[in-house]
């Protein structure tokens, strides 16, 4: 059993259990062959993923829409069957109990070489087992690894409870042996650009709606659609949400439970690879002979990972008030229905729920915040002297027991042990990211990354991205606590930024913040005013600002705090801000994304070598494209219809008074953005 420093300051007793606890006393391959016997969903009918397969081609719905295929592309019918057959026979998976049980026997030899603990919380399975005999339920974790992929299922077939079906990327099915070893322990396999391929929505449309109405198994997938590089939250892609959801909204279920959960790692595994994706290097093609040769990371120690299962989640009470089912009445079940502007922002709202859930949940550690610290004093360090100064390890002992109170009093869940001493456990959580960082003579500092043996000299340019991919992975376990700072750090940024007391200036430059952020950090749907007041609250019970009916002010003795947060956005900021100054340049008029990343990447890279930009945010692909997604949602880049691939077009004078309004030069002068 672990504890968990929880919101309140208390120590929640026993709240997490280790599951390798009793991998590590007792036999992997008994663990593997014991008696398996789940409780299914109490209306669900036994059904092979055979039968499953003839319930989707048989279907009323896959039979109107072959239909309408074929009247529109001229072939006959016989023949649009024959392609959907195919395309579900691609797409299905195969669960089958005996490669679970080989699944199970693996990942356990895996799993006690890479992790010291694995770690849930036995309250929340409690729950899921409740919740799986009741309704439908879909299982959605966030997506930071690819060991993401099967530790539910590991987990799941470890306490007795139904094995889910998992969506997947095509490219794991490529890989020779493991794509069917995974297809046979659940997954199914989605095409990433589908586009207008009206079939295969079809098919991959009525196949997830089938296993959700016949409640066949629960359904598993990452609302965020992609792995975070940044390890922050993504976007949510809605696509798999309006399958799920369609059941119940078509009132063939009573209710569906969705079930957040949030999957935390001391260190990731590939946190090398992201870093270095971000910064333009392709990511490699997912290959059995790769999984081969990647071996070596067993050899790795990524410390501790929690797994919490959140409070289940009823779409029927959420969704009381805010949809009228009947529009469903009037055509048909079984034909296609274009879900309304209603249900699509339903249903929006309902993702962002589910990823707000996943970040009060997820577990911080030492090192997160660490690396806030750490990479504040990057910021203000020239690089030719980082090596020699680095950071006192006393200080950030100092700075971070400081930071620890802040982020429990602002909510944060902590893995920080009762023992042993508190300098030890940050040094044991560093410790775990010694290829990035160390601790010489009383110093910690930030090592760059080594040139392949025998390389001769390295440009400046080159120096630059060396010591990117450091920052950028340390930054991105900065970012995983981001979420309990971020409203707070947008008031303290406000405050500072309109130079007013007036809580009037100060929330309509929150608001600014949170439209133009909106693509980085997840804020819910028309929830402005109450995170507003939910950041005056926290930062008011820590003493850094006093509020009344009219004011909001931030005296002296919370510019301590205050500082801190303002410092924890300004790579962020920096990152926009050089974004725009490219996209202001005479020379850029019509550009497409491809244009755009490694220009500004450029850019970038000359600024930080001139001394003019001292964040290495910058250079992340991920970032450069949530500031165009931004653009784009904002007006001030418009999307050329015509182009045969995605061109874009600035609007420069739009784009100038952005820039100017974050740096402070202007007043909010427009309405926030009423889509936010």
């Amino acid at each position: 059993m672990t504890t968990c420093e929880d919101p309140s300051g208390y120590k929640q007793k026993d709240e997490f259990m280790d599951i390798l606890e009793e991998r590590r006393r007792s036999s992997d391959l008994g663990h593997a062959l014991r008696t398996f016997t789940p409780s299914p969903y109490r209306g669900a009918p036994p059904l092979s993923a055979g039968a499953l397969n003839r319930t989707v081609l048989e279907s009323q719905y896959l039979r109107y829409v072959t239909k309408e295929v074929a009247m529109e592309t001229g072939e006959s019918v016989d023949l649009v069957r024959e392609e959907a057959s195919g395309i579900l026979d691609e797409m299905s998976q195969n669960l089958q109990l005996g490669f679970i049980r080989l699944l199970g026997f693996t990942l356990s030899k895996v799993f006690k070489r890479l992790f010291s603990h694995i770690n849930i919380n036995q309250e929340g399975l409690n729950r899921l087992q409740q919740a799986i005999q009741e309704f439908p339920v879909i299982l959605m974790p966030n997506h930071r690894s690819y060991v993401d992929f099967l530790v539910l299922s590991y987990i799941l077939f470890t306490y007795d409870l139904p094995i889910p079906v998992i969506a997947a990327g095509i490219p794991l099915m490529d890989m020779k042996m493991v794509g069917e070893i995974l297809r046979r322990s659940g997954a199914f396999f989605i095409r990433r650009a589908i586009g207008s391929d009206k079939l295969y929505w079809a098919v991959l449309s009525e196949y997830v709606k089938t296993i959700v109405r016949t409640g066949y198994a629960p359904v598993e997938f990452y609302v965020e659609g992609l792995r975070s590089r940044t390890l922050k939250s993504l976007t949510p892609k809605l696509g798999m949400m309006h399958m799920v959801l369609e059941p119940f909204f078509k009132g063939e279920v009573y209710d569906i439970t969705l079930v957040p959960i949030s999957i935390s790692y001391d260190r990731v595994l590939e946190e090398s690879l992201l870093a270095h994706e971000l910064l333009g290097v392709p990511k490699p093609r997912e290959t059995t002979m790769g999984l081969l040769k990647a071996r070596r990371v067993l050899e790795e120690d990524c410390g501790s990972m929690h797994v919490y299962f959140g409070m289940p989640l009823s779409v029927r009470q959420l969704t009381k008030g805010r949809v009228d089912r009947c529009e469903y009445n009037l055509l048909p079940r079984d034909l296609p229905q274009r879900p309304s502007v209603e249900t699509q922002e339903c249903v929006s709202w309902l993702a962002q729920q589910v990823i707000r859930v996943q970040e009060q949940n997820s577990i911080l550690s030492p090192w997160s915040l660490m690396a806030c610290l750490v990479l504040q004093d990057h910021q203000n360090t020239d690089p030719g002297e980082e090596q020699e100064k680095g950071l006192s390890w006393e200080l950030l002992t100092q700075k971070t027991l400081w930071l620890k109170g802040l982020a429990i009093g602002f909510g944060a869940r902590l893995d920080w042990p009762e023992q042993p001493a508190e300098n030890q456990v940050m040094a044991s959580s560093m410790a775990l990211h010694r290829s990035v960082i160390r601790r010489h003579q009383g110093r910690v500092t930030l090592l760059e990354e080594e040139g392949p043996a025998g390389a001769g000299p390295f440009t400046t340019e080159e120096g630059v991205v060396r010591r990117a991919r450091a920052v950028l992975m340390v930054a991105a376990y900065r970012n995983q606590a981001l979420h309990v700072f971020i409203r707070p750090a947008m008031l303290a940024l406000a405050i500072h930024r309109t130079r007013s007391s007036q809580r009037e200036d100060i929330y309509s430059y929150f608001r600014f913040l949170l439209d133009l952020f909106s693509n980085d950090f997840i804020f819910i749907t028309g929830r402005y005013s109450q995170d507003f007041e939910e950041a005056c609250s926290l930062l008011r019970k820590c003493g850094a600002v006093q509020t009344s009916q009219q004011e909001v002010t931030s005296p002296e003795e919370g510019q301590r705090t205050t500082s801190f947060l303002r410092a924890l956005l300004q790579p962020f900021i920096d990152a926009y801000q050089v974004v725009f100054s490219h996209l202001c340049l005479e020379d850029v008029e019509v550009f497409t994304e491809r244009q755009m990343v490694p220009a500004v990447r450029r850019l970038a890279t000359k600024l930080l070598l001139s001394g003019e930009l001292t964040s290495c945010d910058a250079l992340s692909s991920d970032t450069q494209k949530n500031v165009l997604s931004a653009l784009l949602r904002l007006g001030a880049v418009t999307r050329l219809r015509t182009a045969e691939q995605s061109e874009f077009r600035a609007n420069k004078p739009t784009i100038s008074r952005l820039a100017d309004t974050l740096a402070g030069r202007l007043p909010v002068q427009t309405a926030p953005n009423p889509r936010l």
